[in-house]
């Protein structure tokens, strides 16, 4: 039987007895990892590692830290912490990379850590930027990190696959940014917890560039991994093979803006050029479109003009490198004469850290990879995403625009084909120390679909690594519900709709349910990286949209506030696959890992 590009490249690094006859969708594996990657997150990562028994990472060669994400932040207390970082990275012999230097996953490709085949992970959600260079990229948790430190290896379920074939040539003015905002708005559950297999003649049209884009973005597209295998016989079984197969003729595809404050609503620049919507702020940022030609792009638009008066554009490149680039063929200096304000090689706005956040009440447009209600700052404000060209010209403009003339405003019209036949499955053969017992609480119904990490753990928390589990309660779903964390109740069940813990990988997320007294949560799907923070801090996720298409019809309105009820739900955990119980009835990956560690001793 033909294998996807996914299942081959896991079947390269498989620890343990599914070597032998390689891992295939579904199953649940031990991978060994070619790199990993960790940022801030590292002292966080370290509190694990030492917590799962650990002293000695045992492959340090393969581990890469990178401070990237709180960088404006000079307090005493951050200083200490990045200190902290650097000394055991130094002792441990980790590649160590200061603030100041770029965003992790820019610096991985500079430094030549992602190759064709490899296995690249990253405790951040975008880590699938490294499958633009044909190798198998995919975020894992803090936790997971920890394991990788520990022992080398962590787990991962082998994802179904989505083949999307590109045909044509993008047209002059659109980017691979426009590219991906089509996919996720007319798709968004197709690549939920897959992978994506980007294939077909238009993708060898694509700058390299464009690439990096749209595998960074596929992570906002709710896919595990996005890749482009280097050849098309690597990876390309019959349609059989896959999910689902989707067409897209990349000469349809004209610019786009999506949002405000979602990826699920996609237009044509073109078709909202003449509603004149007024934008205050405007950001050049991020890993998905801070490079050379990203910059360079904006700066075409910018060079000799002013921004308009009353917005503020802010340029971060996405590695010093980048910026010193930028510096030589004069892009950079074009866009401070045109008023731009620039900003350290780092993350900052596009994770709500740092200068330039969004006030209430203001509109922003960025060319960064997520837009969530108050990720770039307050949830009183509207943000938009768009290419680094109508990110410039919008600045210029006052509202949003495109770069050029108004035109015709094109809309894609991909096809696709769903896979309908079941994948034969192995079953799994029982083992001793797994979950079965059911886990019942009082039911709590908050039915919104797309409810994403942002909202159940705020960024001002992400990096406090001293939050306490007061803090963390009384900020899970603060944006949504101010009132949430005083009615939830210790033991709770939380039943959600779909795309459940969508967007950024924090695992704080996961710690703030688990503050909050919840006891499990059912929802109609779930992330795949939420997930597996889930079952790694031993709390019961489960998938049943039957449970929850009931739970709706018997709750109106719960879609749109929480709804707590006087009644209870039982949570049956024997579908869960083996290595979630294993996990669960260790309490979680630490305590799974420490048991392992001793006894092998």
């Amino acid at each position: 039987m033909a294998r996807t590009f996914v299942e081959r490249v896991a079947a390269r690094h498989v620890d343990g007895w599914e070597a032998k006859r390689g891992p295939r969708e579904g199953d649940a594996v031990w991978l060994r990892p070619t790199r990993l990657m960790t940022h801030d997150n590292s002292s966080a990562v370290l509190a694990r590692f030492l917590a799962m028994g650990a002293r000695r990472v045992v492959q340090p060669d393969r581990c890469v830290v990178v401070l990237d994400h709180d960088i404006q932040n000079t307090s005493p207390e951050n200083l200490e912490k990045y200190a902290r970082i650097e000394a055991f990275a130094r002792g441990q012999g980790l590649e160590f990379h200061a603030a100041g230097s770029g965003i992790g996953h820019q610096v991985m490709i500079e430094r030549g850590h992602v190759g064709e085949g490899d296995l690249v992970v990253a405790a951040d959600s975008h880590a699938n930027m490294y499958g633009a260079l044909g190798a198998l990229g995919t975020a894992v948790s803090r936790s997971d990190a920890a394991g990788i430190w520990a022992s080398g290896i962590f787990w991962w379920e082998i994802p179904a696959s989505v083949r999307v074939i590109l045909e044509g040539r993008l047209p002059a003015g659109s980017t691979g940014k426009d590219v991906a905002l089509v996919l996720c708005a007319l798709f968004p559950d197709d690549a939920l917890g897959r992978a994506v297999e980007f294939a077909g003649p238009g993708r060898l049209q694509l700058a390299p560039d464009d690439r990096l884009t749209i595998a960074n973005l596929s992570t906002e597209w709710g896919a595990v991994a996005g890749v482009f295998p280097s050849d098309d016989s690597v990876g390309t079984p019959g349609d059989d093979a896959y999910a689902a197969t989707i067409t897209l003729d990349l000469g349809e595809v004209g610019p786009h803006v999506s949002g405000p404050d979602t990826l699920a609503r996609v237009e044509p620049v073109a078709a909202i050029e003449g509603d004149r919507i007024a934008v205050q702020k405007a950001y050049l940022v991020s890993c998905a479109n801070g490079r050379l030609s990203d910059l360079e792009a904006a700066a075409a638009i910018l060079r000799g003009a002013r921004i308009a008066p009353g917005v503020e554009l802010y340029v971060a490149a996405a590695s010093a490198s980048v910026e010193r680039d930028a510096v030589r063929s004069g892009a950079w200096q074009a866009l401070l004469d045109a008023g731009a304000r620039p900003l350290p090689s780092g993350c900052g706005p596009c994770i709500g850290l740092g200068a330039g956040l969004l006030a209430p009440g203001e509109t922003g447009i960025s060319a960064s990879n997520r837009n969530f209600k108050g990720r770039m700052g307050s949830p009183d404000a509207r943000c938009y995403l768009a290419s680094p060209a109508v990110v410039a010209a919008s600045a210029l403009a006052g509202y949003i625009r495109a770069p050029h003339a108004r035109g015709e405003a094109k809309r894609p019209r991909p096809r696709i084909v769903r896979r309908t036949a079941a994948v034969d499955r192995e079953p799994e053969a029982g083992r001793a120390g797994i979950a079965r017992t059911p886990v019942a609480g009082r039911l709590v119904a908050f039915l919104r679909d797309g409810i994403d990490t942002d909202a159940l753990c705020p960024a001002r928390l992400v990096y406090k690594d001293d939050a306490s589990r007061d803090e963390l309660a009384q900020g899970l779903l603060s944006a949504l519900d101010p009132e949430f964390s005083s009615r939830v109740r210790d033991g709770d069940v939380l039943v959600a709709g779909a795309r459940f813990g969508s967007g950024s990988s924090r695992e704080q997320a996961v710690h703030a349910l688990l503050a909050a007294g919840v006891r499990a949560v059912v929802a109609e799907s779930l992330a795949p990286t939420f997930r597996r923070n889930a079952w790694n801090n031993g709390l019961p996720a489960v998938e049943a949209p039957a449970i929850v298409a009931s739970v709706r019809a018997r709750f109106p309105g719960a879609e749109r506030a929480p709804r707590f009820t006087d009644q209870r739900i039982e949570v049956d955990l024997s579908p869960l696959p083996a290595v979630a119980r294993q996990l669960l009835a260790a309490g979680g990956l630490d305590g799974f890992l420490r048991a392992r560690m001793q006894g092998s001793a």
